[in-house]
């Protein structure tokens, strides 16, 4: 299973991801949840020790590896440099392992914006590319609000594109740009998971503006989860929306199966 999870910021992302990381790898798979978010706060969702979050590098500033793999400086922008490095080692030599999970922390180049064609985010779309494509595990990836590090080769190999939405106007305005985004891009199943659900009242709102969409489930608002946030405790912890998960877990696995 290849998920990509994406929406507008603040919307539940993360906890999600965190969650579904966990779930999968308590039934003895192997994960690899990748923050591809430049506001990152996976590894945290996650529950890795405050003492190793400092020590988790981001992958867009290993500048001495992404020169020599592909030939050239990070920052840089134009010339000449490689288009297919060697990646496929990343996730053992540079992922922080833990509970059966890899977690690895893409990060942003600070020098060039995401749609630049410079050396680190090809790199990091060729990286993408090979965790959606080459490898065995589960992969979850937490992206930013927008699929700009997936290339159309990457996006049909997904086999689920999941958009995170809250009952409100400007998180269902993003919910569709990515999905006229995805379709651009190929990708045939995107999925609805509707957050901070108080009832019913805004499981229709949500139904009402995206009548197209695949809902998968709700997690409900709790506020279990915001003290879990506040106090850096995984929302893994939190039985009611461990139970919420599930449930969309399980309508994952029978629509994209």
């Amino acid at each position: 299973m290849k998920i990509a999870i994406t929406g507008k910021g603040g919307v539940g992302k993360t906890t999600l991801s965190a969650i579904l990381s966990h779930l999968y790898a308590s039934e003895g798979k192997r994960v690899i949840a990748v923050d591809a978010d430049p506001d990152a706060n996976l590894a945290a969702a996650l529950g890795v020790p405050s003492e190793a979050l400092s020590k988790i590098r981001p992958i867009a500033e290993m500048t001495d590896v992404i020169e020599e793999r592909m030939g050239a400086r990070p920052g840089s922008s134009g010339g000449v440099f490689k288009l297919n490095p060697k990646v496929d080692d990343i996730p053992e030599e540079f992922g922080y392992r833990f509970n059966n999970i890899t977690l690895l922390v893409t990060g942003k180049s600070k020098e060039a914006a995401s749609g630049c064609y410079c050396p680190e985010n090809v790199f990091l779309r060729r990286l993408l590319k090979h965790l959606v494509v080459n490898r065995d595990e589960i992969v979850i990836v937490d992206m930013e609000a927008g699929i700009e590090h997936l290339t159309r080769g990457t996006t049909e190999a997904v086999d689920a594109f999941i958009v995170v939405v809250e009952p409100g106007q400007r998180s269902i305005q993003t919910a569709n740009t990515v999905k006229e985004m995805a379709k651009g891009l190929g990708v045939k199943k995107v999925f609805v998971v509707a957050n901070k659900v108080r009832g019913e009242e805004d499981l229709n709102f949500i139904r009402k503006l995206l009548p197209d969409a695949h809902l998968l489930g709700a997690i409900n608002f709790s506020h279990d989860i915001m003290e879990s946030d506040i106090a850096g405790i995984t929302p893994y912890s939190i039985k009611s929306a461990v139970a919420d998960v599930v449930k969309i877990k399980t309508a994952l696995e029978q629509s994209a199966g």
